[in-house]
């Protein structure tokens, strides 16, 4: 007879399966961004470079679109996981701003899967394609994050009170999506001074 637990680890072994099949799906992915560029992320390459038949590739994302998304929300997943453990809730606005960036330029600097969305999105924006629109979302969530840790380091005192809040949002994600872009121009940019650099001109710039 099958026990309730029973069916209860099966049904939690299964998830776990699901999550770690589309896990090395999307690094596959990812790898091949990187590595031969958008045009070689074929539903088939993905799925024979993670060890998987196309068929479950096309099962999990359905769509180029639905990989894009799915790759996207992995990533936002995986920052904000760093943001948690920086504790930038805790932080004032300026800090917090300081954080996010460090975090973003040091997954930048090893993660080949932020690389890769990169890679993604300069076609897309070249192509003028419809897999723009997950791309807009995902930036304009970054956008409105970072507008609430300016306005929230101006209401601390932390923020110049004369700085629109929205526009230095803006110009920080500007920052980052120059150096993202930089770096898939220049693989072997070394981004530990520019990083250092980032930090250091953003505090000067809206320190109170």
């Amino acid at each position: 007879m099958v026990t309730t637990l029973t069916k209860v680890k099966a049904r939690r072994s299964q998830a776990q399966r699901r999550d770690e099949s589309e896990r090395r799906l999307l690094a596959a992915a990812a790898e091949l961004v990187v590595e031969r560029g958008m045009g070689a992320a074929t539903f088939e390459n993905i799925g024979a470079r993670a060890g998987y038949s196309r068929g479950l590739v096309t099962q999990r994302f359905g769509s180029k679109r639905g990989l894009i998304e799915a790759l996207i929300a992995d990533l936002q997943g995986r920052l904000g996981g760093l943001l948690e453990d920086r504790r930038v809730e805790e932080l004032n606005g300026l800090e917090a701003v300081l954080a996010y960036v460090d975090v973003f330029l040091a997954a930048l600097d090893r993660d080949s899967e932020l690389r890769a969305y990169f890679v993604v999105l300069a076609g897309a924006v070249a192509d003028v394609s419809e897999l723009r629109a997950p791309f807009a979302a995902a930036h304009k969530q970054v956008e409105q994050a970072l507008e609430s840790f300016f306005l929230r380091g101006q209401a601390e005192g932390a923020v110049r009170a004369g700085i629109d809040a929205d526009a230095a949002a803006l110009i920080t994600g500007a920052l980052l999506f120059g150096l993202s872009m930089q770096l898939l121009l220049d693989p072997l940019m070394d981004l530990a001074p520019i990083r250092e650099t980032s930090l250091m001109t953003l505090r000067l710039s809206f320190a109170a």
